[in-house]
């Protein structure tokens, strides 16, 4: 096929259980953009959740994008422009807010490079912190020192009470706004509409790129659309088995070079 835009979730998928890039499959990205391949980091996490690993595969110097909050915001690595953005309505944070402390939970929004939250301690809350490389900020008055706009919300609790609440919360605000469970422990809470092939739509067709042009990876179900998208769909091989059978393709799991085995056969 003829390869213009490699798009990739980042963890379970680019990153390995360790959350870096194995030497293989940066080698492989890095010769696929030498010769023309532009790269499309695509995630939940936050834009400066994202940036380190774009700054890793040099994305500002070969023309690369940020595909943040599932899609929710997309940077253009070499200019540092946003090019499109969906943020979350005001109105619905103080309900967020509300559900979660009732359920015991903590809940935190991204703040310029850091996390806000409602308990920094909280082991939920640490990991988040972790897995973006960014710093922690409590705000003990949480409705009243976030800042807007927004870009999402992220409820963090133990998996069990937590999909109670998700339940809950998808039935009160219905048609309202988009909730998923990116981990058992992890609910998303974003503007109505986010999804990582919707965003992958606008970024083409402002290129002029073609889907059949596209190869995009991924392990989870907030990757499924842009799977299905994709002239090539790949689905790593620690994805659920549903995930797998809407793939093109199924490649080697994320801490075998799963990515740069893909880059290999259908790029280099």
């Amino acid at each position: 096929m003829n390869c213009e835009l490699i798009v990739l979730d980042l963890d379970g998928t680019l990153t390995n259980s360790e959350k870096q890039i194995t030497p293989r499959t940066k080698k492989a990205l890095m010769e696929a953009q030498k010769q023309g391949v532009r790269l499309v980091l695509a995630s939940g996490r936050p834009t400066f959740g994202i940036m380190p690993l774009a700054n890793e595969l040099e994305l500002a110097r070969y023309g690369g994008f940020i595909l943040a909050f599932n899609g929710g915001k997309i940077i253009d690595c070499k200019t540092g422009k946003t090019l499109f953005e969906q943020t979350l309505d005001p109105a619905l944070v103080p309900i967020l807010y509300r559900e979660a402390m009732q359920a015991g939970m903590q809940i935190l929004t991204y703040q310029g490079e850091g996390i806000a939250t409602t308990k920094t301690e909280d082991p939920y809350v640490q990991e988040e912190a972790h897995i973006n490389k960014m710093p922690l900020m409590q705000y003990d008055d949480f409705l009243h020192q976030v800042e807007y706009p927004i870009n999402k919300c992220l409820i963090v609790g133990n998996p069990v009470p937590l999909h109670v609440l998700e339940q809950r919360l998808l039935s009160q605000l219905e048609g309202r706004m988009n909730l998923y469970r990116s981990a058992d422990y992890f609910l998303e809470c974003v503007p109505l509409g986010i999804d990582k092939a919707k965003s992958l739509a606008k970024l083409i067709d402002t290129l002029g790129i073609h889907r059949e042009e596209i190869i995009a990876c991924g392990d989870g179900y907030n990757d499924e659309s842009m799977i299905k998208f994709a002239g090539l769909g790949v689905a790593m091989a620690n994805a659920p088995h549903d995930i797998q059978q809407i793939a093109d393709v199924v490649t080697l799991s994320n801490d075998n070079d799963g990515v740069g085995k893909v880059v290999e056969d259908y790029v280099l």
